[in-house]
């Protein structure tokens, strides 16, 4: 509960079962549903003085205005925050602007601090065997890391980017420059049939006419919420096993490269945040960077912010001495 600022869906799972909820007063498929008739929220804000609670955008932004803020929470869906092409942009905050409220409210505390933000509606798109919704989100999440590279410096803030795991997702077909990428390979299939360029191992989108794969129409694949097919039918497309990248930006950026395993990168966050076990805050720049570069040591950064989609993008803001 020791948390500064909150953001995003689930907000059913807060509350007392069969409590209304604000957006959904009338569906009660969208109550509460604690058994422990908790109320996380009342004891959240119970906790932290001044703390505020809002359910929509519009008070998401009043509330990121007040200067005296010191503990926010949003949530503002029962459940899972809507795609981004599916959101009421009047009601709910996209991944970047709640991005930018976190970030904003958290760069008042000087000691620093650490965000996660996670962008989790890129894989629901892909599980579902959607690659427009999948490939939006990433949009969204890409403008987030942009978000965040302008709200903060490259001089205090380290910023990494990298995913917890792939997805059975293909691009191929050999299309042809400025070609859509939804849309059909230039050649056909041993069966004599279209496929789309985009493909998936497994998943919702298998699909059998008989004993054959069904053809592909333009303007079936037209559709946002089209099925790519798929080589295996699973009710939920699964993720992949290769190796996923890992960006970084700022102060000990030099750490992130080469082929590494994955908790390395829980151990460049504690080491550029000097957490356990590296505590020894005497961080000096990478061999080649000037002082004029790094006029201070990066000493005790105790900041972090991580975001979450099909890519994580971690932010450490250290706490220059």
């Amino acid at each position: 509960m020791d948390i500064d600022v909150i953001l995003g869906g689930g907000r059913k799972y807060m509350f007392p079962e069969g409590t209304p909820d604000p957006e959904y007063p009338d569906d009660a498929s969208q109550n509460g549903v604690r058994k422990d008739k908790r109320n996380l929220v009342q004891e959240w804000q119970a906790k932290h003085q001044g703390a505020r609670y809002v359910w929509n955008r519009t008070a998401l932004i009043q509330a990121s205005q007040d200067p005296s803020l010191t503990h926010l929470m949003g949530l503002f869906e029962p459940g899972d925050m809507k795609y981004e092409k599916e959101r009421d942009l009047s009601r709910d905050p996209s991944l970047v602007e709640m991005t930018e409220v976190a970030l904003r409210l958290l760069s008042r505390n000087p000691r620093g601090f650490f965000l996660f933000v996670e962008g989790g509606r890129i894989d629901h798109g892909h599980h579902e065997g959607i690659a427009y919704m999948a490939l939006t989100e990433s949009v969204m999440f890409d403008t987030a890391i942009d978000k965040a590279g302008q709200l903060t410096s490259e001089k205090d803030t380290l910023i990494l980017v990298t995913a917890d795991h792939s997805h059975v997702f293909s691009f191929g077909g050999y299309t042809l420059r400025g070609s859509s990428v939804f849309g059909l390979a230039p050649s056909k299939a041993l069966d004599l049939k279209p496929y789309t360029s985009i493909l998936y191992g497994n998943g919702p989108g298998y699909a059998l006419n008989g004993s054959s794969r069904p053809s592909v129409t333009g303007s079936e694949i037209s559709d946002r919420m089209y099925r790519q097919q798929a080589a295996v039918p699973l009710e939920s497309e699964t993720h992949g096993g290769e190796d996923v990248a890992v960006f970084a930006r700022g102060p000990q950026a030099h750490l992130v490269h080469g082929v590494q395993e994955q908790s390395f990168v829980a151990h460049v966050m504690a080491f550029a945040a000097c957490l356990e076990p590296y505590t020894d805050c005497n961080l000096r720049p990478p061999e080649g960077l000037s002082n004029a570069a790094h006029p201070r040591p990066v000493a005790c950064p105790p900041s972090l912010l991580l975001l979450l989609a099909g890519a994580l993008l971690l932010l450490l803001m250290p706490a220059l001495h």
